[in-house]
């Protein structure tokens, strides 16, 4: 394992020097939490990618065609189907809003009455989006260094927590790109073929499964529905994820670099599902389903193979904690924090340094998000809750804002107030990994939209005019200046 090592190790020492790095060209807070808004297509696609594939996507949708075959790939899928929605529909005018936050966005268009609390929902999911990932770190260290989970999440926290601290979106965008690398060879460059050889090809696997395993919809209807209404609609309103989309240069690199990693997800999907099944011919009795990934890299691969195919999957969960962490940090700064204590920035103002700040902040939200890693164990459960407030409410005011004229803020308030509440009490109800929860909350969220709108006095005229400025790209304009690692 000696080579192995030598691997990993190396790789977390890249990451903190990619860190390092990102501290020298973080100078304003455009930098800190944006990256300058100017990356181009390439990189906008690597980092895109990185961050929505985390460990769920690989050692979940691994573990998930190791128990349903091909059909495992619909998580994953899900996932991809959201990213490329958001690229094809809404990416573009997302950019143009030049924005920190979905709350500001809010405010920008129900007059400035929505962001609180819609900030805390937000802060909540980004918050347990980032436990989850930091949770995965136990099982990955486990199998490299057979230490105990709770070594396991300090040290794995630890290192994200450096790095995103000290350059904040340009440290985590570069290592993004290190961890995109590291993760197409490592798992669709490596293990996917040597997987599928080991197991005997596609024949054998054929021959030695039952027929549902290569069904594409043997997962299940109902199953394969609330993926898509969790992940595809989740992808459509994260704040982790449209803080990647303000990172873009422009419109045409924030719609057709999302759909080159919305492309990527998909295969990703494939290839993890398809994993998972050769686990299952090679190893048809494992205890566990999320086992199959670490135990086909343990028994099946040569050395110094191993230890890539480990840092791919260190480097799918790191990624996802370091975007999920700046945007916790983000929301807790911006639309929590500043406006509680009343100093709340004019929109449109000029771009001011507050890297100090929202450095303080992501290191705050660091050592929270570890010290609940360790206490917490259930993943799923975590995991299930954040999207479940996600979806339940903030996608109506969200999607209503940005499609229909009509909606005030008046049914925004409310739609967020009675759809996160209507979750929380139908989670306790039915149990947390029930499918009702996000389905009634979400029904109940949309009623009260429209209904609360209509009753309210139409949003004020000045109001949708800044807003259809906004999304025209007039206005609020940051400088940018031509940088190399645009591209």
């Amino acid at each position: 394992m000696a080579v192995d090592y030598a691997v990993i190790v190396v790789y977390l020492v890249g990451m903190l020097a990619m860190g390092w790095w990102g501290m020298r060209r973080a100078k304003s807070k455009s930098e800190f939490l944006v990256a300058g808004r100017r990356l181009g297509p390439w990189m906008y696609s690597g980092t895109m990618a990185a961050i929505v594939l985390g460990g769920a996507s690989t050692i979940g949708g691994v573990g998930l065609g190791y128990q349903y075959g091909l059909s495992g790939a619909w998580m994953v899928f899900a996932i991809g189907l959201g990213l490329l929605a958001l690229s094809v529909f809404f990416s573009a005018r997302i950019a143009r809003l030049k924005v920190y936050t979905v709350s500001e966005m809010l405010d920008l268009r129900y007059g400035g009455r929505a962001g609180l609390i819609s900030g805390v929902v937000m802060w909540a999911y980004t918050l347990m989006l980032a436990v989850t990932s930091t949770i995965a770190y136990a099982t990955i260290f486990d199998v490299l260094f057979d230490i105990n989970r709770t070594v396991a999440i300090i040290l794995g926290g630890t290192i994200v927590v450096a790095y995103s601290t000290l350059g904040g979106m340009w440290s985590i965008t570069i290592t993004d790109m290190v961890q995109f690398v590291v993760k197409t060879i490592g798992v669709l460059l490596l293990l996917l073929p040597i997987a599928v050889v080991k197991a005997g090809g596609f024949s054998e696997m054929k021959a030695k499964l039952p027929t549902e395993y290569f069904d594409p919809l043997g997962i299940g209807g109902e199953t394969i529905f609330t993926y898509v209404l969790i992940y595809t609609f989740g992808m459509l309103i994260g704040q982790d994820i449209w803080q990647r989309v303000f990172t873009a240069r422009g419109d045409r690199t924030a719609r057709w670099g999302g759909t080159v990693a919305g492309t990527y997800c998909l295969v990703y999907a494939i290839a993890g599902a398809v994993i998972g099944t050769a686990a299952k011919v090679m190893y048809p009795k494992l205890p566990s389903a999320d086992a199959a990934f670490a135990t086909i890299v343990k028994d099946e691969l040569p050395v110094g193979v191993r230890g890539l195919v480990l840092a791919a999957a260190l480097a799918a969960v790191m990624s996802t904690s370091s975007g999920a962490l700046i945007a916790c940090a983000t929301v807790a700064n911006n639309d929590i924090w500043s406006r509680l204590r009343g100093a709340v920035a004019s929109q449109g103002g000029g771009e001011r340094d507050e890297v100090r700040g929202n450095r303080a902040f992501i290191l705050i939200m660091g050592v929270a998000v570890i010290v609940i890693a360790i206490a917490l164990n259930n993943v799923v459960e975590a995991l299930t809750v954040a999207y479940n407030l996600l979806v339940g409410g903030l996608l109506v005011p969200i999607l209503g804002g940005l499609l229909w004229r009509r909606g005030t803020a008046a049914g925004a308030l409310a739609a967020v107030a009675v759809g996160g509440t209507a979750v929380i009490g139908l989670m306790a109800g039915y149990g947390i990994l029930a499918n009702e929860p996000v389905y009634y909350g979400l029904l109940a969220s949309l009623a009260v939209y429209v209904v609360v709108s209509l009753a309210t006095k139409p949003t004020d005229a000045a109001v949708l005019t800044a807003w259809r400025e906004r999304l025209a790209g007039r206005g609020a304009e940051e400088p940018a200046t031509p940088d190399p690692v645009t591209v």
